[in-house]
Formats: C-alpha cells, structure tokens, sequence
C-alpha cells in the first residue's frame, strides 16, 4: 500500500483511473464537489472505489466542517454551521454549545457514512486570532484554547457515534497565519511561550485517531522548512509537546506554500515523519509521479490506518435520527440566534 491519499477527477472513475488506483493501492481517497453530483451517485462512486481494493474498512475522506468548507451542499445533503454558532453559543451556555456540536456533528456522520465516507476533516482546532487572515477565521471555534478543546472533543465524540472518524487540524497551529496556505507560505513569528496557547487544543485531543499538519513555518522550531516538512516539528511538537500518536496526514501537498514538485513534497513531507501524503487534485502525472517517490506504507503506519478505521462502518441509509439531531442542534443554536 502507498501511504497517499489521492483525489478523483469527476463524479464517476475513469478508466484510467480505475487501473491505475487498483495497481498504486493508495492508503485512501479524497472526495470534493466535482465528485459530488447527488446521493445516489455518489454512494456508487465510493462503493467502486471500495470494491477496487475489497477494502470494507477504507479510508474515503472529504472536508465536511460545515459553513463555506463543506463538500456536500442542500439541496441534495443538509446543512451544517461554521465553527462560529458554536463559539457564540459557548460565551452564553458552554453545556448547550457541546451539546449542540456534539449533535451537529453525529447528523453529518450518519450522512457521510451513508454517502460511503469514512473520516472527515474535522474538527480544525486552531485559535481564531484578531487581524490574521480569514483562511481560519469563523471555522475556528473561539480564541480560548480550553473552550476550542472542549467543542472539538464534542465534535469527534459525534462523528464516532455516527460511524466517522474525524481529524485533528491543522498542527501544530494555523489561526496565526497572516496569509491563505493555499496561495502562499504564513511565517509566525510568535515565541515558544504565546504558542503554548495554540498547541494547548491538540494536546488536549492528543488522542484523536487522525491529525493534520498545517503548511507553516515557525522559526522558533525550525527557520528552514514548514511545520509539514520539518522532522524537528513532527518529533519535537507533534510527536512530542503534543503527545500525538494517531496517524498524521499533511495537508494538501498541492497547496502553494509548498516548494517543489507534487512528488517531492510528498517525498519529503514522509521522510520528515508525516504518515501519509494528502495529494489532492486527481493529476495522473503527479499521482504517478508520487506514487513512484514514496516507500511502501511501513507496518507502523498500517497500524494507525487500520486504528483509525477500526470503528467506522458504512450504512444503507440515512436514519431518521438525523432529523431529529439537527432539530435539537437547532434548538439550542437558537438559544444565541444561530442556525446553520
């Protein structure tokens, strides 16, 4: 098995993919829109994508937060919140904002998982920060690290419930970032001490099956290589200050803070410690290209992965708990005027 995660260019496989995919045997996938027609096509695509490997337990992911970062959209999927309705909630009845996530968060898994959709990446845990760029912005879940641990580990408790596994983001911090990831490479210049504050929330939730790292550079760990790429902030931080041991992902390797060819971040992205290369945009070049650069998945990887996977399960349908959980996530959002 190749420790990637790949993308898939449309709502349905091509045959090229189809081969290629069944010959790389990727760790997992990743699904955005452009794979996401309706129900009823996209439980096929990943019934195929499950039957390519004979896999029951496969990693299929998506970016389903909610707010501006959600894959599945009404009319055909239901609506979720940004990080925000559950912040302000918190500043008036912290018990009600957790309640409130934690029920927000099993109605999407019991929708994801009867779509075919494993893990999500969810919940970010990064601190909203006064004047840094919006790339975080209202998905955060406040600026107190506690408060943010306390609704992510409400967040994950649902996704479990509802037969998903969530993901840990974006280690070891990205609410300081000055600029989009996406475009360009944020430095955060802050010392050891003010980024006590950031990595609290991922060492509180230190036990979550999956984490992320964020495209960043901290000079106080490291002054030459962005927090995915740095084995010194995978084993010092990571691995280390936040006791995390589940399985790590990067980002999106094809993200602009990166230098270098798809294949080479990749590369060095595993090499500094990362399990698992995130290579989102379905190119068959650089998905050749990575699959040619990387080593085999080691055994210690395996393991993770198959932790990871260990209690997710696929349903035939959506349940009719959904609507009742998204109804009392609405109630109590209405206790601060939010509403997804």
């Amino acid at each position: 098995m190749i420790p990637a995660i790949f993308g898939c260019s449309g709502p349905r496989l091509t045959a090229d993919e189809r081969a290629f995919f069944r010959e790389a045997d990727p760790a997992g996938y990743i699904l955005f829109a452009r794979n996401c027609e309706n129900p009823e096509q996209l439980r096929a695509l990943t019934d195929e994508l499950r039957s390519l490997h004979g896999r029951d337990k496969l990693l299929v992911s998506i970016d389903q937060e909610g707010g501006r970062v959600a894959r599945l959209r009404p009319p055909h999927w239901s609506p979720y919140p940004a990080g925000e309705a559950f912040a302000q909630l918190y500043s008036l009845a912290p018990a009600s904002a957790i309640e409130a996530a934690r029920a927000n968060a099993e109605a999407m898994a019991l929708e994801l998982s009867a779509m075919g959709i494993t893990v999500t990446f969810h919940p970010p845990l990064d601190l909203r920060q006064p004047g840094a760029h919006d790339v975080i912005g209202d998905r955060a879940r406040g600026r107190e690290p506690m408060q943010i641990a306390a609704i992510g580990r409400a967040l994950l408790d649902g996704l479990a419930r509802g037969g998903v596994t969530g993901c840990i983001k974006h280690m070891p911090g990205h609410g300081r970032s000055m600029v989009d990831s996406h475009k360009e490479l944020p430095t955060v210049h802050e010392g050891a001490e003010a980024l006590e504050a950031d990595i609290a929330p991922f060492r509180a939730l230190n036990s979550a099956k999956i984490g992320m790292t964020g495209h960043l550079m901290f000079p106080v760990w490291d002054a030459e290589n962005p927090a995915t790429l740095s084995s010194t902030i995978i084993r010092e931080v990571i691995r280390g200050a936040i006791g995390f041991e589940g399985l790590l992902l990067t980002d999106d390797i094809d993200m602009e803070a990166l230098a270098g060819s798809v294949p080479e971040r990749a590369a060095r992205a595993i090499a500094a410690g990362c399990d698992i290369a995130l290579n989102c945009w379905a190119r068959m070049d650089d998905m050749q290209g990575v699959c040619e650069s990387l080593p085999a998945m080691s055994d210690a990887v395996s393991l993770r992965l198959n932790a990871a996977l260990e209690n997710t399960w696929i349903a035939d349908t959506i349940p009719s708990a959904q609507g009742e959980l998204l109804a009392k996530r609405d109630a109590l959002l209405a206790l601060a005027g939010e509403a997804a």
